[in-house]
């Protein structure tokens, strides 16, 4: 059966088949050969979705679609330039600093990729920036969206394993400053060498606060959404209903850019996000069953074990096995599909779950720069136009800085835990 199993999913994935298709029709062939009632598929797709707080995960896609469309964007992009523009390769900090902000906000990779490309790339390289650094360094700095809170990988792991999602939120927060101030201290190393340019206007403290009078209504995006979840005042999922309010109105009435098409467009491209996202934890929910059915975790879980109980060892070990994974699958379908085995087996070794959660969805996100299967380097190729190869030869150094602080927070808890405690989480 297991051969069966790989051979399907290698052969729809290698068709081009979407990834949600290639977990259902695996699964179905292992359904159909296990004699186990089709039946099963619709009940455990329902199962798989039928959860309170994956309800957070449309409303935080909505709220970031309103944010795009409703000139939010635009806003925090004008305040990261006013604050870092003037270092050299300026507008590449106001790339990363603008992708913090968002990450605050709507808490996809995806989402934050298509914004910040669409509105930042173009500049960049009439100013003189190379088009593949440009590309490569807008999927790099997108991958803080899911680690800086809120984040829908964070809100589909809580809800797989049974993880507090405020601890995990703030589990992110410490590591996702550290991804963005590491990739500005790349960013001006590489500026220097390759000559890229920063604003030359000068710096004016009226400047500056113009631009955030602009954006200061956007900025308590992230204070209201955290600050929320992290006092006990609402739930993730209320906090995802609360920034949908909060954005609509920024849109609507604060900054007059959104009108009433917008918004229809906002719900339209909202629901096809949603939908795609839901089809997949659904599938994965349907592949995870199957997996079960044939003990396949437990093997893995014995393999791993059988290799050693020594739980640095076992962290290398799970960090490998899911960077592999991340190459070809999609980060909320391996979530389902392994985080509750990888979850057991860490935990029989004396690792904080709170930790391996946090360190998996860290793996799952430097998965969205890999390829084949790199959602961000997909997103920003057809931002930009250039080819895969193009844009993966440019992020490596960003990948490589990725997996260097992967590895920081794998081997020093702390850097993980400290919030958390802080605010008795863990």
């Amino acid at each position: 059966m297991i051969p069966l199993i790989a051979a399907v999913f290698i052969a729809t994935l290698a068709l081009g088949f979407p990834v949600a298709f290639c977990l259902g029709l695996t699964a179905l062939a292992a359904l159909w050969l296990l004699d186990v009632p089709l039946s099963l598929i619709a009940q455990r797709m329902f199962t798989g979705v039928d959860s309170f707080p994956l309800m957070a995960v449309p409303l935080f896609v909505l709220a970031g679609e309103l944010m795009n469309r409703g000139g939010t964007t635009l806003r925090l992009v004008g305040f990261a330039n006013a604050l870092v523009g003037r270092i050299r390769g300026g507008l590449a900090h106001t790339n990363i600093v603008a992708s913090m902000f968002l990450g605050g906000i709507s808490g996809s990779a995806v989402a934050d990729a298509s914004a910040i490309g669409t509105v930042l790339v173009p500049g960049m390289v009439r100013a003189g920036y190379d088009k593949a650094f440009s590309a490569a360094l807008t999927a790099a700095s997108s991958t803080m969206g899911p680690i800086i809170p809120p984040s829908i990988f964070m809100v589909i792991m809580g809800v797989t394993t049974g993880l507090s999602i405020g601890a995990l939120f703030a589990a992110g927060i410490i590591p996702g400053l550290l991804i963005g101030f590491s990739m500005m201290g790349l960013a001006y190393l590489m500026a220097i060498r390759r000559g890229y340019p920063r604003v030359e206007e000068p710096f004016t403290a009226a400047f500056l606060w113009g631009q955030f009078k602009q954006a200061g209504p956007a900025l308590l995006a992230p204070l209201i959404i955290l600050g929320g979840i992290l006092g006990g005042v609402f739930t993730p999922t209320e906090a995802a209903a609360v920034a949908l309010f909060y954005a609509a109105i920024l849109g609507r009435f604060v900054y007059r850019e959104l009108d009433w098409a917008g918004i229809k467009q906002v719900f339209v491209d909202g629901a096809v996000t949603t939908a795609v996202l839901l089809l997949i934890i659904a599938m994965a929910n349907v592949f995870a069953w199957v997996l079960t059915a044939e003990q396949i975790p437990n093997r893995i879980a014995a393999m791993l074990l059988g290799l050693t109980e020594n739980p640095y060892l076992i962290l290398l070990l799970i960090n490998l096995f899911l960077l592999f994974v991340g190459m070809f699958l999609e980060g909320g379908a391996a979530i389902i599909i392994l985080a509750p085995t990888l979850l057991a087996v860490a935990q029989g070794v004396g690792i904080h779950p709170l930790h391996f959660g946090f360190v998996m969805v860290f793996n799952i996100v430097v998965g969205l720069l890999t390829p084949p299967l790199g959602v961000c380097l997909f997103v920003v190729c057809g931002v930009t136009g250039l080819s895969l190869p193009e844009v993966t030869r440019a992020v490596l150094p960003f990948l490589a800085l990725e997996i260097g602080i992967l590895l920081l927070v794998t081997y020093a808890p702390a850097v993980v835990l400290w919030i958390p405690r802080l605010l008795g989480y863990a």
